[in-house]
């Protein structure tokens, strides 16, 4: 996607704005015009217009290379100096269609040339706009690549190959890390009883080979098929790569008994009372990493909790499924900041495990099992020794006589409690009003991974999943206009200013105006 330099050549000046328009409202008033039905002149409009502004586009840039000073020297940023010069052109394609660029290169010899102008323009290195740029980064956060290549000819009129877009969501994405790292957060309008909680999960992604982690891909490589067009059942594994998910978020308390948790577990077909009204999460953040390891990616949520809360006043709290490794990690980065966290199991996690065991003991779908499942839950909630609980299931295997295989799930159920007996102080969690349901991630691993990355037939590279998961976190965070005035100003200092001597680019008028932004270095 480089953009390609030559020495100017004659410019096309068949048409110009002031002709177009005229073009367009000739047609407009005449009689030819007066017949078109309502949808007919919205597509002449559209692509007139395109080209009006277009022509606007080309005609600003113009007069800004003949407004440009040359000058005598220019210096690089290693102090080398550049002092011949002779005017080139570059082809821009933007939102409006492709216009030209003329502007003065300042050359030395072994040095790459130097573009002021460019600078002063805050061109892109690639072909493409920053505005076709930010048109592809919010069509990729929502659809395939494919979508984005149809939407794009559509606004635009341009052609932007899927390869290209692909491409520019990866150039879009770059500053994900360094905007939110560098973003201060106001919590003044938050209640100092707020929570602040973490919790994180994973959501597989189907990968190319090369995109697999080394074990899943020699697991992939030595696996065989029974068919050549298809994969048969039991013949998918092997073929995803974790992405990790976190949400970070601040809430108000929410006070229940087991009672008020019990209600809406209920029957779908029982009349409940009206929910107890939950409050909402503020604060929230959620984002997804294929390329980051899961000790990565919960660094990164306890770093967006010191941003929440950089003096730890709040009360931390981690929901989790009882992975083990995850807990491991969230434990450590816990004692490695100086801050005490309520790690609590995630309660759905919960009872579908005393599901699988009520069915080594009675009929599925049976309502013995939906009572069997209600009273350990509800022993569980009041504030029952996990243990016991586990103790009691183990018990009722071992009265009825079941085989080792007909007790499997209960055993499970009971070992699950047991591991994570420490996480399930569920009656001190609701008098205390903390979250105990992990529905927040789960969400996210759904509309954030799923609905995005699982469409049939998706195979991602892992460049192209990381830069889609961060544009779609951006997305769903409402911060996509805020990041891209970050990104754009990054873009910036990366191929403009640190080309400078002392980062200074030299200035092309006799007084030039202030940016309307402050330029913001981040490392």
């Amino acid at each position: 996607m480089s953009a390609a330099y030559n020495i100017l050549p004659s410019s096309d000046t068949t048409l110009t704005a002031r002709g177009q328009f005229d073009v367009m409202e000739k047609f407009f008033c005449s009689e030819e015009a007066k017949v078109f039905s309502h949808d007919e002149i919205e597509y002449r409009l559209r692509s007139d217009g395109r080209e009006l502004v277009r022509l606007m586009m080309q005609e600003y840039l113009d007069l800004r290379s003949k407004s440009e000073k040359k000058l005598r020297v220019v210096h690089n940023a290693e102090g080398g100096a550049h002092r011949k010069s002779r005017l080139l052109s570059r082809n821009l394609t933007t939102i409006f269609g492709r216009v030209r660029v003329q502007r003065l290169g300042y050359q030395a010899d072994k040095m790459a040339s130097l573009f002021p102008l460019s600078a002063s323009l805050n061109l892109p290195k690639e072909l493409y706009s920053f505005g076709v740029r930010q048109l592809v980064a919010e069509q990729a956060a929502k659809g395939s690549f494919d979508e984005v290549v149809k939407e794009l000819t559509v606004q635009t009129g341009a052609t932007v190959h899927k390869r290209q877009v692909e491409g520019l969501a990866r150039c879009a994405a770059q500053d994900f890390d360094a905007f939110y790292a560098q973003r201060r957060l106001d919590t003044s309008e938050v209640s100092g009883e707020a929570l602040l909680v973490l919790t994180m999960d994973g959501k597989g992604i189907a990968m190319r080979n090369e995109g697999l982690r080394e074990t899943t891909r020699n697991a992939a490589k030595q696996s065989s098929h029974k068919l050549e067009k298809r994969l048969s059942k039991g013949e998918k594994k092997n073929r995803k790569r974790m992405a990790e998910v976190a949400a970070v978020y601040l809430v108000e308390p929410f006070y229940r008994t087991a009672s008020d948790v019990l209600k809406p577990l209920g029957p779908v077909h029982e009349l409940c009372p009206e929910p107890l009204a939950r409050p909402k999460p503020t604060h929230k953040r959620v984002w997804a990493s294929i390329d980051g390891t899961m000790g990565h990616v919960i660094c990164e949520a306890f770093d967006e909790a010191e941003r929440l809360d950089p003096e730890h006043r709040r009360d931390w709290v981690v929901t989790v499924d009882g992975n083990a490794e995850q807990i491991r990690l969230i434990r450590e980065q816990a004692v490695k900041r100086g801050v005490q966290v309520s790690l609590i199991l995630d309660v759905i996690h919960v009872i579908e495990y005393l599901w699988k065991a009520a069915y080594c003991f009675h009929p599925d779908g049976s309502k013995e099992a939906q009572a069997w499942v209600s009273r350990r839950l509800k022993h569980l909630l009041s504030g029952h020794d996990a243990s016991q609980v586990a103790a009691g299931i183990r018990r009722s295997a071992s009265c009825q006589n079941l085989s080792p295989d007909k007790r499997k799930s209960a055993d499970n159920c009971a070992r699950y409690l047991i591991n994570h007996r420490d996480m399930l102080l569920y009656d001190d969690a609701l008098a205390r009003g903390l979250p105990i349901g992990t529905g927040i991630i789960e969400g996210a691993c759904r509309y954030l991974v799923k609905d995005r990355m699982d469409r049939t037939g998706a195979r991602w590279s892992l460049q192209g999943a990381e830069a889609v998961l961060r544009l779609r976190a951006l997305y769903t965070n409402g911060d996509l206009e805020e990041y891209f005035k970050f990104h754009f100003e990054q873009e910036y200092l990366r191929n403009h200013q640190s080309r400078y001597a002392n980062g200074n680019v030299p200035e092309l008028f006799d007084k030039a105006p202030s940016r309307s932004h402050k330029l913001r270095s981040v490392a």
